[in-house]
């Protein structure tokens, strides 16, 4: 199989890793990649949001299979544009992906089919804003309508600064505060079938202790030993499997991950948000331990065979992922620092870049993932920091204490 994978973060170079993995896969290519992916793939250079440039080169490389691994090609209609040259493409349309590309579209969705969330109101007037954070209270959760990287939330207590994000903004949805533990839940589907991987946790707070302000994620671990037994079937009967069963009956069947991202309240688990690609950090520990082949479960799901697809293996033990950023992240990052310790297995490549003279430099706010696998989530844990004290990067931040409160039983809900 030739695959194209489309991206050039974290992600992406864990997926990748799993997709050169894959003894099906003959030829692996990446756009536009970078240094990481570079190490496991051929990289061409192409704008990743241009559907026409994607679909050329999809046809040029004579793909069997395209994998879209970020949000904005996937708005922009990149997958359209693939299989409408008659390739597998795994990403959803761009109608369908609306449900990442709009939150009040997906809560339109969500309403329509039932599914369990926070109650929320869609402003686009300061007007708005101040009726509906009157109405839900403290803590006061405001969501950039559009995309925004991962960092369009702001969750406060503070009125003025939930009211400035929302000024900000524009169109933004406010919702009510979900209180509970969070939980990332990937699941394949064609449309019609679909299959869960397993959950995991990430951290979306800059520093330990969940203080300083929202990231894209700081860090996650896999599996959730703690975790309600029901909890995978129970999201799958009550929100996954309704909503696709209304993306369906709208024309715009959802094909490719759906993410669900989860608070498990004292009511159960209810959806936070959705997104319509596979969630960074979250997909370096979850492949990690994923033993089923990759791109045979993403080209099911690609060509509608998901439900003849072999039920999914696992390995044994845990996996913990360690993001390192750049100095002023989540704000303007500094760029440009010199990458040490980096190009080793387990590091896994988010915004970096090779200088004219060869040195890996810092590209962007979020660096590296430092992934690591063990027997049990001490282990991993204790391997995935051995690894991160291995590299160097002027001005680098990450937190110590990724999964520490799942290793010390802490987390109640």
């Amino acid at each position: 199989m030739r695959v194209l994978l489309i991206g050039s973060g974290g992600r992406e170079h864990a997926l990748a890793v799993g997709l050169a993995a894959d003894p099906s896969v003959d030829f692996l290519a990446a756009a536009p990649g970078n240094p990481g992916i570079a190490q496991v793939a051929s990289v061409f250079e192409v704008n990743p949001a241009d559907p026409a440039s994607v679909a050329a080169l999809a046809v040029e490389l004579a793909a069997d299979l395209v994998v879209v691994g970020p949000e904005a090609p996937l708005v922009a209609g990149v997958a359209d544009a693939v299989r409408a040259k008659g390739i597998a493409c795994f990403g959803p349309s761009a109608a369908a992906a609306q449900l990442e590309g709009s939150k009040a579209f997906a809560k339109d969705v969500m309403a329509a089919a039932g599914v369990p969330t926070a109650r929320s109101y869609a402003c686009t007037s300061l007007d708005l804003v101040d009726r509906a954070l009157a109405d839900l209270g403290a803590p006061y959760v405001v969501k950039n309508d559009g995309l925004a990287a991962g960092k369009g939330v702001v969750v406060t207590s503070v009125l003025e600064d939930a009211r400035q994000h929302a000024a900000e903004c524009g169109k933004v949805v406010i919702e009510e505060y979900l209180s509970g533990p969070e939980v990332s839940l990937f699941v394949v589907t064609d449309g019609t079938a679909a299959v869960p991987l397993m959950p995991a946790q990430d951290f979306k707070r800059l520093a330990d202790g969940d203080a300083g302000p929202n990231t894209g994620g700081m860090g996650a671990y896999a599996p959730l030993d703690w975790a309600p037994d029901d909890l995978v079937p129970r999201v799958m009967r009550e929100t996954v499997e309704p909503t696709l069963a209304e993306m369906r009956s709208r024309g715009i069947p959802f094909a490719g991950l759906l993410y669900v991202g989860l608070a498990l309240t004292p009511d159960g688990p209810k959806v936070i948000e959705f997104n319509a690609r596979f969630g960074d950090p979250e997909t370096q520990v979850v492949l990690a331990l994923l033993a089923t082949p990759l791109a045979g479960l993403l080209q099911a799901a690609a060509t509608g065979k998901l439900a003849g697809h072999p039920p999914l293996r696992w390995h044994d033990g845990s996996a913990v992922t360690v993001v390192v950023a750049s100095q002023n992240y989540p704000g303007t990052p500094r760029t440009g620092d010199v990458i040490t310790g980096a190009e080793v297995p387990g590091v896994i490549h988010a915004g970096t870049a090779r200088r004219e003279d060869g040195a890996l430099v810092s590209a962007g706010g979020r660096v590296l993932s430092v992934t690591a696998v063990g027997p049990d989530l001490a282990a991993a844990r204790d391997a995935a920091y051995a690894l991160v004290d291995g590299v160097r990067l002027e001005g680098g931040q990450y937190r110590t204490d990724i999964a520490l409160s799942a290793v010390e039983g802490r987390i109640t809900f």
